[in-house]
């Protein structure tokens, strides 16, 4: 029996085992289980190679040019695929109260994960949450990161506006403080799948070393159809704990500490919405977004290096309309705004995140989505255009730029339940 088959039949074993230990389970005192979960397609083609995850599916930006010997660009070619392993199972419980606080919990999956032998079952959310009366609550668990927040965009393709909107869910404490319509917001977060970028790759290992969970604190405020909020996150962590100079090893204490800034609100009125959030980013790559950090300075001696971050202004919006028959627009811009200091090196081996070479990303989204109960269906056009060019090692930003687009074409059908 192949490894393939092995993977398929142990994601099915799992699946008959939670539902089977879920009934088993349903009849206790005091618990009530309810799952949820849809089918789902996604059709896709793009003009040319891009920057993605999840086979495609997932999609972030166009690559810049790669010229071949005849002067011919190697990544003008397009690609398409039709996928469904995004169909997602999750259930919610709703547990006995402890004291005067009412207990509840998450289970979340789908078949996005991925290894070299198949797309195989992976956890989204598991996490569970005390609410007391007085308004606050505390939830200890994987969850979405609070910079994804309560006001996403409205669209069809599996990114929901991913390099502009912030895509995290990780290990996390968060603690709520509800009064009227203002929530406070306070969460020491971890990182498990969406980690941060450093010198021997994508690793969990440099928030870790780096002792201190990244730090989320923010609030928002509800009234009737309005929705607006702000909020700050600070991210330090150890990119090395040794180098080496000449023929000699060193212990270093090397970190980077960044800060970012997020303002988002949201409008609905009977059929219309709208959304936005503006932010100002300084090494999010750990929220699938574009940017990172650089070296800025050597010890001779030690090989110790300090590092100096990317800022970005990053800024969304997004319109939609209708109920049964519903139509959308999506707008996105980032700009790299730039390092605080020189950069030693500006080779993408020495610069740690994505997108650093661009200048700046714009991406308009137009969909149509058909609703029924339990259906819908829609068809969603992007075109994406990054401006690619030349890291200059004073200010880390990017001149003499060319510019690269994509259009991308989606169709997506959901089955919920």
């Amino acid at each position: 029996m192949s490894k393939k088959t092995i993977f398929k039949r142990f994601n099915l074993l799992v699946l008959c085992g939670l539902s089977l230990f879920c009934s088993s389970q349903a009849q206790k005192a005091n618990f009530a289980y309810s799952f949820y979960g849809f089918v789902r397609g996604d059709l896709y083609y793009n003009s040319r190679s891009n920057m993605e995850v999840v086979d495609g599916l997932f999609y972030l930006y166009p690559k810049d040019k790669l010229m071949d010997a005849d002067g011919k660009d190697l990544n003008a070619t397009s690609n398409g695929s039709f996928y469904t392993f995004t169909t997602r199972l999750g259930m919610d419980v709703k547990g006995p109260d402890v004291g005067t606080a009412r207990t509840t919990a998450k289970i979340e999956s789908d078949f996005g994960g991925t290894t070299n032998l198949n797309f195989v079952l992976r956890l989204r959310q598991a996490w569970v949450k005390l609410d007391w009366q007085q308004g606050s609550s505390l939830l200890l668990g994987q969850t979405w990161h609070p910079l994804f927040g309560e006001v996403m965009p409205n669209v069809l393709n599996l990114s929901t506006g991913c390099p502009f909107q912030p895509f995290n869910r990780s290990p996390l404490i968060n603690y709520q403080y509800r009064q009227g319509g203002l929530k406070l917001t306070a969460s020491a977060i971890y990182q498990l799948v969406y980690v941060s970028s450093g010198p021997v790759g994508r690793s969990e290992e440099y928030l870790k070393n780096g002792v201190l969970p990244e730090l989320y604190a923010g609030f928002d405020y509800r009234k009737e159809n309005f929705m607006m909020g702000a909020g700050v996150d600070m991210i330090s962590i150890k990119p090395r704990l040794r180098s080496t100079a000449g023929n000699q090893t060193y212990l270093v204490n090397e970190r980077i500490t960044t800060f970012s800034y997020d303002l988002h609100l949201e409008y609905a009125y009977r059929k219309f919405q709208f959304a936005g959030k503006t932010l100002l980013d300084s090494n999010q790559g750990h929220n699938t977004m574009i940017g990172g950090y650089g070296i800025s300075k050597i010890d001779a001696r030690t090989g110790k290096q300090d590092y100096t971050a990317f800022r970005n202004s990053t800024s969304w919006i997004n319109f939609t309309y209708g109920a049964k028959y519903q139509g959308g627009l999506f707008a996105g811009y980032s700009k790299n705004l730039g390092t605080t200091d020189n950069l030693v090196y500006t080779d993408a081996a020495h610069l740690y995140g994505m997108g650093m070479d661009m200048d700046q990303f714009t991406q308009l989204s137009l969909f149509l989505r058909y609703n029924l109960p339990h259906w819908n269906i829609g068809l969603e056009y992007s075109l994406s255009t990054a401006w690619y060019g030349d890291i200059s090692p004073s200010n880390g930003k990017v001149g003499n730029t060319h510019d690269v687009s994509n259009h991308r074409i989606e169709g997506v059908f959901m089955y919920t339940f």
